[in-house]
């Protein structure tokens, strides 16, 4: 049985990042086992082999899996669909991000300036009457 992937070269970067992507989770899987084997078995040399074992039999069966489900039919249309449709967008220039950003900044600071000011005088009407005992 031969691995071939089905419709090469379509959906190139969408498949590619999605396979980086979950090569990211089964290396912090196989990391997370690996400190749990670390004090669950006690012999080192013991302790070394199964770990050894246990991440070949996960990066193995994980990049199977992986394989196998971004070679189904379905997933593999939609990665060539994604990929077509992120080419239509209209990315924004340097310019316009840069301008963009800034609003959000500044609107996020004057939204957490008038929440402040709105705490604190919420605080003044409750502690003056009786409600809230600040120690002011």
């Amino acid at each position: 049985m031969a691995l071939t992937i089905k419709k090469s070269g379509q959906g190139y970067w969408t498949r590619m990042l999605s396979a980086i992507g979950a090569g990211i989770m089964l290396l912090g899987c196989l990391a997370w086992i690996w400190g749990e084997l670390q004090s669950a078995i006690s012999q080192d040399s013991t302790r070394t082999t199964v770990q050894a074992v246990i991440a070949c039999l996960i990066v193995i069966g994980g990049g199977g899996i992986c394989y196998w489900i971004m070679n189904k039919d379905k997933v593999v249309d939609f990665f060539i669909a994604t990929e077509s449709e992120m080419r239509k967008v209209n990315w924004p220039s340097k310019k316009e991000l840069v301008g963009s950003t800034w609003v959000v900044i500044i609107g996020t600071v004057f939204l957490a300036a008038v929440l402040v000011l709105i705490d604190i005088c919420f605080t003044l009407f409750f502690s003056e009457i009786g409600i809230l005992h600040t120690g002011l």
